[in-house]
């Protein structure tokens, strides 16, 4: 695995764990010749994890919308910037670069973009793995809501909700199960398919 994805906050957060493994993920991937592929800005969990990883001497792709260039305060010292001109090819951008994907903490925006990554793995759109870096339980609430209520009132299958994330509250190991994963290669059902929820 060349590149990954990360989702995350361009803010910090009231806990300074998700600081600390913010910058140990950049520092990891860099360690391992990992390509991180990011939002692009230098501001919250974004700017924490792209300066360790170029401290680290890794190799770092912002993609940030021309919309958000001084609200999220794009990063200039990347080894490199896309700027695109809406969220959705922000989005695609990320996704046709990588070959994972990890969501740290972060609000609307990292939901908004760890589901829509989240469907097309359930689509067959794609099969590259996804992890959740659990820092001090972060998504454990969210863990619970897509076990029982999602799962239990029937409108995602039991065997997506549990083979499309890794979930780890270790960085190490979550870059671990990704390396050694496959992604998720259940056939793709067609999207007529009675089943598909």
């Amino acid at each position: 695995m060349n590149t990954i994805a990360v989702f995350c906050g361009s803010s910090s957060g009231t806990d300074p764990a998700y600081i600390r493994d913010a910058r140990l993920l950049g520092k990891a991937l860099a360690e391992r010749n990992i390509t991180l592929i990011y939002g692009g800005g230098c501001i919250g969990l974004m700017g924490h994890l792209a300066d360790s990883a170029l401290l680290a001497g890794g190799k770092v792709i912002g993609v940030i919308p021309r919309s958000l260039l001084e609200r999220e305060v794009a990063h200039l010292g990347l080894t490199e910037l896309i700027v695109t001109d809406t969220m959705h090819q922000r989005k695609e951008a990320m996704a046709d670069r990588a070959q994972g994907f990890i969501a740290l903490p972060g609000g609307f925006g990292t939901f908004d973009e760890l589901f829509e990554i989240l469907t097309w793995a359930q689509l067959g759109i794609h099969s590259r793995p996804i992890g959740l870096l659990n820092t001090e339980g972060f998504f454990t609430p969210l863990l619970v809501w897509l076990e029982k209520v999602v799962v239990e009132q029937g409108f995602v299958k039991s065997k997506h909700a549990k083979e499309l994330l890794m979930v780890e509250r270790s960085t190490e190991s979550l870059l671990d199960r990704l390396a050694c994963s496959r992604g998720f290669h259940s056939p793709p059902s067609s999207p007529a398919d009675p089943d598909l929820r």
